[in-house]
């Protein structure tokens, strides 16, 4: 048996903290069901980040879908800042009450990811960016791993399931146990080109056994025009300096006319490296960095009450409007009833907070994996910082 909680259990209300069933038993019990308004809000952001991706609606709408409520909300893969409201439940509060702990669950860890990922993509610049760190947490939620990473902008994803969820081929090179199973590393890509099929680039890994420069050099003279890349997926305990093993082992390959051999880096990989390592790389394998990404603190509170502005202290009260400029990006939250259409700028504001559920309707198609990433990666371009 492993340790998860089923759909069924979530979508009953199961997986909440016991907090929340106990308020709706004393709220059942004193007939009281306020109308309200309930925002999700990221005060701040974690390591100093100064945007997120929003991730995780597509669950979020899954859960809500059926209740009667009104939602509004950001797209999925919305870039935000900090104090934004992101999601907007306007129901009873009976309706949802129990569903806090589960909605804040896969908006928050959802969102962390997305978030790290696009860190990467904007670090990387054009070059292939694959997540490799689902070995890193518990398979039950690998696949929500591995969709918030390629949504955040990762090129690819190494697990099946992953890849069936978002309607890409998942990627892939050699593990270590195929060379040592071999003896060889060279034994281990001739084998590899002689199974896989062809579409499927030959990439070998080379550091197994022998020196990194050499056991490029192996594999190069004997695949040929066959070898896509060599993987470096060196362990820190031998790495030395990184960028001058992959720098002498360029130069060794180029000296003996293996130009178009690609160089791909994994193990360990941090942001920081990236600036050091670009001009180098071809493409990244980012692991635990993304698939273990800091969770966006999301909390959800309630606004509104019957038709009247109420919060917390710390909170702002009364439904929003978070408006964006076309034109200089800007962003200006205002109360929901005001009317703004233009900017300082000059651009014209839009409202990044739509109608996405009313009385148990999702109101507009929700889009593939793959728009989002790309709606993501426009966003990020235009960013001038991390």
């Amino acid at each position: 048996m492993f340790h998860i909680a089923e759909e069924k259990e979530i979508l009953d209300g199961k997986i909440t903290d016991v907090y929340f069933k106990r308020t709706l038993e004393i709220l059942k019990e004193k007939n009281i069901n306020c109308r309200v308004k309930a925002e999700f809000v990221a005060k701040n952001l974690p390591e100093k980040w100064e945007w997120a991706v929003l991730a995780g609606l597509e669950e979020v709408f899954h859960l809500l879908k059926k209740l009667p409520l009104k939602v509004r909300a950001m797209k999925e893969g919305t870039v935000f800042h900090p104090g934004q409201p992101v999601l907007e439940i306007e129901g009873n509060y009976q309706d949802f009450c129990i569903y806090e702990t589960a909605l804040l669950g896969l908006l928050c860890q959802a969102t962390g990811i997305a978030t790290k990922a696009a860190r990467y993509r904007k670090l990387a610049g054009k070059r292939l960016v694959s997540s490799f760190g689902a070995r890193r947490m518990h398979p039950a939620i690998a696949p929500m791993i591995e969709r918030s990473a390629y949504i955040g902008g990762c090129d690819g994803v190494s697990v099946i399931k992953s890849g069936e969820i978002i309607g890409e081929d998942p990627l892939g090179t050699m593990p270590h146990a195929l060379i040592i199973c071999f003896g060889s590393t060279v034994e281990a890509i001739k084998a590899f080109d002689k199974v896989i099929e062809p579409h499927i680039n030959r990439v070998a890994l080379i550091d197994t056994f022998n020196d990194e420069k050499f056991e490029c050099l192996n594999v190069a003279e004997v695949m040929g025009p066959k070898l896509h890349a060599v993987r470096f997926d060196t362990p820190s305990s031998r790495r030395g300096d990184l960028e001058h093993i992959l720098r002498e082992t360029r130069w060794e390959l180029d000296l003996r006319g293996f130009k178009t051999v690609k160089f791909f880096v994994s193990g360990g990989i941090g942001e920081d490296d990236l600036p050091h390592l670009n001009y180098l790389v071809d493409a990244y394998g980012i692991g635990t960095s993304i698939s273990n990404a800091p969770v966006v603190d999301f909390s959800m509170d309630i606004v509104e009450v019957n038709g009247k502005p109420l919060a917390k202290r710390g909170k702002y009260s009364g439904a929003k409007k978070v408006l964006r400029c076309r034109k200089c990006h800007g962003d200006l939250i205002i109360p929901v009833e005001e009317e703004i259409d233009k900017c300082k700028c000059g651009g014209r504001y839009e409202n990044l907070l739509n109608p996405a559920i009313e009385d148990g309707k999702i109101l507009n198609n929700l889009p593939m994996p793959g728009e989002i990433r790309e709606h993501v990666i426009k966003q990020i371009e235009k960013l001038e910082s991390l």
